[in-house]
């Protein structure tokens, strides 16, 4: 039997997530049920790709049954604050992996909970994501790399070998970061930055190398 699941945020990367699930339950058949999305700022009732928007985050606390949640919330913090506020001991966060994402036991990767990886996405070996990070479209995390909880890769993110990624670190689209370097905490790395050294945390830089 189908598991049912929701999804917190009824915008564009949203629904980017209900593709998702869809595509894992085309490859196979009844994993999920997704009945809807709850959205603070989308009207009770308001159909989303077919799926009601069903409350907001009261509603998504008092949510009576057993609920699987996946966040379509890009921003780091944002996403934070949500899942914190998400109190109802009902909810549970699932790891979604697209169906183009091999990960084989021997690879030893580590994923923590609320973790999305999708389409075309590249993990290598002995590397491990914290809780409720993001891989967006066509990333690759290298060996023995740490990606803390929280972060948000947007599409086409390489993240080399041994690379260490403090919690919360956004990384627009296309970012780079060479081998052995660390980022820390809330650092912000633009669209397209190749970073060549390490990154303080709280920090924002950009540009080729970035700065």
């Amino acid at each position: 039997m189908a598991t049912p699941i929701a999804i917190y945020g009824a915008g564009g990367f949203g629904r980017e997530v209900l593709m998702l699930i869809q595509h894992i339950n085309h490859a196979r058949p009844d994993t999920w049920q997704p009945i809807g999305f709850f959205d603070d700022n989308v009207p009770s009732g308001t159909l989303v790709n077919k799926l009601p928007v069903l409350g907001g985050l009261s509603a998504l606390n008092q949510y009576p049954a057993p609920l699987s949640v996946a966040m379509g919330v890009g921003w780091p913090m944002v996403r934070r604050k949500l899942v914190t506020a998400i109190t109802n001991p009902v909810i549970s966060f699932p790891v979604l992996i697209h169906p183009t994402v091999w990960l084989l036991p021997e690879q030893e990767v580590t994923l923590g909970e609320g973790c999305l990886i999708c389409q075309g996405s590249i993990l290598t070996v002995n590397s491990s994501l914290g809780n409720h990070v993001l891989l967006n479209l066509n990333c690759t995390v290298g060996h023995d790399s740490r990606i803390g909880d929280f972060c948000s890769l947007m599409p086409a993110v390489n993240i080399a070998g041994e690379v260490v990624l403090g919690e919360y670190v956004f990384a627009g689209t296309g970012a780079i970061v060479n081998n052995q370097l660390t980022v820390g905490s809330h650092a912000v790395l633009g669209a397209g930055a190749v970073v060549t050294k390490p990154v303080l945390g709280n920090t924002t830089v950009k540009g080729v190398p970035a700065r």
